[in-house]
């Protein structure tokens, strides 16, 4: 389903893995795209693939006042934002909690929560004055089931999913649109930056296995952004074929 008039769709953490999919998916259908990420080299490089559709903004969304000065800096056919797309975030560390770097906490706080939430307040102004928009959030399934190391990273996905669901409640009878994409395993850069660089490491996680892609996500993105706009698709969650859930863990004590 195509909508009737070009959206204008801002993507945070554009440069790369989901972020970029989503781009090309909303420009390959004829939608100008907002593409922002802390890497404007990468930005630059799709800009002059994908052409004059897509606008490249350096931005790191954990500064507040340079969010707000990007939205206010847009050029005039980019500037009514019909859709955000709030992907920008990561993971760092699979350490236990009592061995994690607080640093990484922070970070990933900064970024997946605090970043978000920024973004999102920031352009719904003019979507209420408009009338018209949808917020479309990245969650993950480690906001929904825990796991060994998942500590602080799956709280902030948990946080993006409540935030979602509230924001629904409070944009209620406005006609804006929120939704949660919750995935599983996908093979991105996501797993190279979280093991630090190591990507063999990376790698060995989808050994004999078929993840999910960028391209599955940003179909999923494209799908609930593209209903009628009496539809408001609340949370998605897919995983790969290949994984599924897990009985519980039990520590036995050796001597019995």
């Amino acid at each position: 389903m195509t909508h009737h008039h070009p959206m204008t769709v801002f993507v945070t953490g554009a440069s790369a893995g989901f972020g970029e999919a989503i781009a090309r998916r909303f420009v390959a259908e004829g939608h100008r795209v907002v593409a922002s990420a802390r890497r404007g080299d990468r930005l630059a490089a799709l800009a002059e693939e994908l052409g004059e559709r897509l606008l490249p903004v350096a931005l790191d969304v954990r500064e507040r006042t340079a969010i707000a000065r990007t939205l206010t800096d847009l050029p005039e056919e980019f500037a009514a934002i019909d859709l955000l797309v709030n992907n920008a975030g990561l993971a760092l560390g699979l350490a236990p909690a009592q061995d994690a770097d607080p640093d990484h906490w922070e970070q990933m706080i900064d970024t997946n929560a605090k970043g978000l939430v920024a973004c999102t307040r920031a352009v719904l102004p003019g979507m209420l004055e408009r009338g018209r928009g949808h917020v479309i959030n990245l969650g993950s399934i480690a906001g929904s089931y825990p796991y060994p190391g998942a500590n602080v990273y799956g709280a902030t996905k948990a946080f993006v999913h409540q935030f979602s669901l509230n924001l629904r409640a409070d944009l209620h009878g406005t006609g804006l649109r929120v939704t949660c994409i919750e995935p599983g395993m996908a093979e991105t850069e996501f797993s190279v930056v979280r093991h630090a660089g190591d990507r063999q490491q990376a790698d060995a996680l989808y050994a004999g296995m078929e993840p999910l892609t960028a391209t599955d996500i940003a179909e999923s993105v494209y799908w609930a952004a593209s209903q009628p706009p009496h539809v408001n698709v609340n949370v998605i969650e897919l995983m790969p074929a290949a994984q599924s859930f897990a009985g519980f863990q039990v520590h036995r004590d050796e001597a019995t």
